[in-house]
């Protein structure tokens, strides 16, 4: 049983792991959670889009969300602390994945694992998906994939700063420190991690949560982690009407939409060629004009005529390996454990992470649900598992 824990980030990973850790009632160590900006400033966390869906391609991924949205709903009685009930704002309005021709196939291959899982998720061919979203314009769609039940989204930020709050009332320690290096004894064992300011924590248990700076530890460690930050760009729009019982809708082309307050929030993953490590955190106009807006208009005839009234860009802890989560140790490191590349998920994932990897650390194994798949093994093995619904 270690005695001592180590987290560097204190994001929703980082923050939902200690809260997991100092909650299980078989752990009697102490946890630290480095954090280089309290402030959260350029936190994934706190710039997501912070949705929740089910219809991922991959069980790992669908299960891990069926729990998020179990514990989003009941938020209040995991997070609850000093009488404070956390309120995140969560909408269940669904997911609607929009398929062309092209990519029918991937939707109904989608389905059908969704569908296995016990996922709400429908099947909607162009009249039906007029009858339910009149504003809806299904030129060159020929299938949608709606999640009636159990998707929707939420205050990212809220729910970091809850889990954060909930781990300190549970007896966490933050400081806001900037890793810059660790001891090691031999190749297996870290020690220590030392910070910018030359002090250093002793820890039993290290575990990496950095985000999209996680490849820079890793590399700390000797590791290669096939994280990168990649920059994503959210555009809050308003429109001159309102769009009754919308989801978060996913075009054809990729550029999703959803409603956000009294207007939208609109964004896109740009194509592989086009989507450099590290672009710095400046929202891309340009995208907006020649991507985002055609695409809208196209898809709900009122969108024409749109305003938009702001932008903010965050990264992704992108995988570049195959996109999914890299979770747990790494064989030739005893005492280090990695919670990394979530590829624009972490948040929904969060909590399935977290109690997964405090498990690991306290127990020596998974003891709710099987988080093996997203092993580092897989990686070294040169055996992804590719998730094909990365928004």
């Amino acid at each position: 049983m270690p005695r001592s824990v180590a987290i560097i980030g204190g994001g929703v990973i980082g923050s939902a792991v200690a809260y997991f850790l100092t909650r299980d009632p078989a752990f009697e160590g102490t946890v630290t959670v480095v954090e280089r900006d309290p402030t959260y400033r350029t936190a994934s966390s706190a710039l997501s889009a912070s949705s929740v869906r089910q219809q991922f391609s991959t069980p790992i991924n669908i299960e891990m969300s069926k729990f998020g949205i179990a514990f989003l709903r009941d938020l209040g009685t995991w997070l609850g602390a000093n009488g404070d009930r956390p309120d995140i704002g969560l909408v269940e309005h669904g997911y609607l994945f929009l398929a062309s021709d092209a990519g029918l196939d991937v939707l109904r291959r989608n389905y059908a694992i969704q569908h296995e899982h016990g996922v709400d998720v429908a099947l909607l061919d162009p009249a039906g998906l007029r009858e339910r979203f009149p504003w809806l314009s299904t030129d060159g769609v020929v299938m949608g994939s709606l999640g009636v039940t159990g998707e929707g989204w939420f205050d990212g930020y809220l729910l970091l700063q809850a889990f954060r709050k909930k781990a300190v009332a549970q007896g966490v320690r933050y400081t806001a420190e900037e890793v810059v290096g660790v001891s090691k004894d031999g190749e297996r064992l870290v020690r220590a991690v030392r910070f910018a300011d030359g002090s250093s924590l002793v820890a039993d248990v290290v575990v990496n949560a950095a985000g999209p700076w996680a490849a820079t530890v890793a590399e700390m460690l000797g590791v290669e982690l096939p994280v990168r930050a990649r920059r994503r760009c959210v555009y809050a729009f308003v429109a001159p009407e309102s769009l009754p019982r919308c989801p978060l809708v996913i075009d054809t082309t990729g550029v999703y939409f959803r409603p956000e307050g009294d207007g939208f929030i609109a964004g896109f993953s740009p194509p592989e060629e086009n989507d450099p490590d590290d672009l710095p955190l400046e929202p891309d106009r340009a995208a907006f004009d020649e991507v985002v807006w055609p695409a809208l208009a196209q898809r709900v005839p009122a969108f024409d005529r749109i305003r938009l009234r702001s932008s903010w860009a965050g990264y992704y802890e992108y995988n570049v390996f195959d996109h999914n989560g890299i979770v747990g140790k790494h064989p030739d490191i005893e005492n280090v454990y990695f919670a990394n590349g979530f590829s624009g998920h972490g948040l929904q994932h969060s909590p399935a992470i977290g109690r997964g990897v405090a498990e690991l650390i306290v127990h020596g194994r998974y003891r709710t649900l099987d988080l093996s798949p997203l092993s580092f093994e897989r990686v070294l093995r040169n055996q992804p598992i590719v998730e094909l619904n990365v928004i």
